[in-house]
């Protein structure tokens, strides 16, 4: 089956994590697509694989001989897709030959390279579509897809080969893609996670990572009485969130520039929350937001006592803080990409993987792209080329040549 052939399988898959949920995997659904995999790589010979407790799948194949010494590489791809839109019933399209102009979705929805950039790097190839319903899932099925793709080709060509590690991960786009990561099921010397965009990126700088839970405590009376008596905690959400530094949103940020995202609120008189994101690639810089959220609560606290409280998780740190000058799988990545004719780069990711978990626990593990764009969302699309020519990199990456 062709990494195309597998994608669009994949895809039929709804595996839509949920950043409200307590379990692990988040959601059950997310568990179909894992036996599948695990069927799929007993299929190609690979028997140890299997899915544990918490929706992670685990294989190796062990090294070809004569390569019993080389470094072992682990490839890691996650399984579920984002909250902003449904998963479920993806009708994908492939536009052939694709030639710069509005791809129609459907009735309401096109799109073209003027309005959504990333399809200027796909122009001329057969670009895989949603019908504007749904989400594709190329964030990360496309990765899925390569990695199978790369153990397919990989056995039956009989690619000379170190031991390769292999796992599909669930919850990725909630933040809890390795909270039960076991290393000790995944003894590689570095990894990658086929996560990301343009296939020439080799990404090992991403943002620091953290959540805000702001809540807000008010007292409740009768409007017409309410006269130094009513505590509007609505309105005390909306004077905190007003207080925050407008150039500190994310539309008003680009390239390493952090930034505090208002994600969701709720409120009325005697309650609300406000949550935030907090992002940026320099530490200190992310440590300074933070305080600002924390600042900014005791400055209300001080008109009205414990009215505002801010409960602070980080989710993730910055990769490259945590490599310690170890490049060496970022090189064997960016030789592997010119080994096949693509100039490598590495730009900070206005983002994070799963990778940068795996980085801050000891596993080097920086990010490759999969030739998809315009992620989490209807206008969501895969080069089929592309796809094709990261099974040639990864495969050049495991060889080591």
């Amino acid at each position: 089956m062709s990494v195309v052939d597998k994608f669009l399988h994949y895809v039929s898959f709804d595996t839509q994590s949920d950043e409200h949920s307590t379990t692990a995997p988040s959601t059950q659904k997310q568990l179909i697509l894992a036996q599948e995999l695990v069927k799929e790589l007993n299929e190609l010979g690979i028997e140890n694989a299997t899915l544990d407790p918490y929706g992670i799948v685990y294989a190796s194949i062990a090294p070809t001989a004569g390569k019993e010494n080389e470094k072992a590489i682990g490839l890691i791809a996650h399984m579920d897709t984002a909250g902003e839109m449904s998963g479920k019933d993806v009708k994908p399209r492939i536009v052939k030959n694709y030639s710069g102009d509005d791809i129609v979705l459907n009735e309401q929805f096109s799109m073209n390279p003027e309005q959504f950039p990333a399809l200027k790097a796909v122009i001329g190839d057969d670009v895989i579509v949603t019908d504007g319903t749904t989400l594709l899932g190329a964030d990360d099925k496309a990765g899925i897809a390569i990695i199978m793709a790369t153990l397919e080709k990989v056995l039956k060509e009989q690619i000379p080969h170190g031991q390769i590690w292999i796992a599909f991960t669930p919850d990725e786009e909630v933040g809890r893609g390795v909270e039960n990561f076991d290393l000790t099921k995944f003894p590689a010397d570095f990894a990658y996670t086929l996560d990301g965009a343009e296939i020439d990126c080799v990404d090992y700088e991403t943002f620091n990572a953290a959540m805000a839970e702001v809540t807000f405590t008010g007292a409740s009376i009768h409007p017409g009485e309410a006269k130094d008596k009513m505590i509007n905690a609505a309105g005390l959400a909306v004077t905190y969130a007003s207080m925050l530094p407008q150039w500190a949103k994310p539309e008003h940020t680009c390239g390493r520039e952090g930034f505090i995202h208002l994600l969701e609120m709720h409120g009325e008189c005697e309650h609300a929350t406000l949550s935030y994101i907090v992002r940026d690639h320099d530490h200190d810089l992310f440590e300074h937001k933070k305080q600002l959220l924390l600042d900014l609560a005791q400055y209300l606290n001080s008109l009205h006592p414990d009215c505002c409280q801010v409960t602070l998780r980080e989710q993730y740190l910055n990769m490259k803080d945590y490599m310690q000058g170890d490049f060496e799988s970022v090189n064997r990545a960016k030789a592997a990409l010119q080994a096949c004719g693509i100039t490598p780069r590495s730009l900070p990711i206005r983002g994070g993987t799963d990778g940068a978990m795996l980085t801050q626990r000891g596993l080097n593990t920086p990010n490759l792209g999969t030739g998809g764009g315009n992620y989490h969302g209807r206008f969501e699309f895969a080069s089929v080329q592309k796809m094709e020519k990261m099974v040639d990199v990864v495969c050049q990456i495991l060889k080591g040549e």
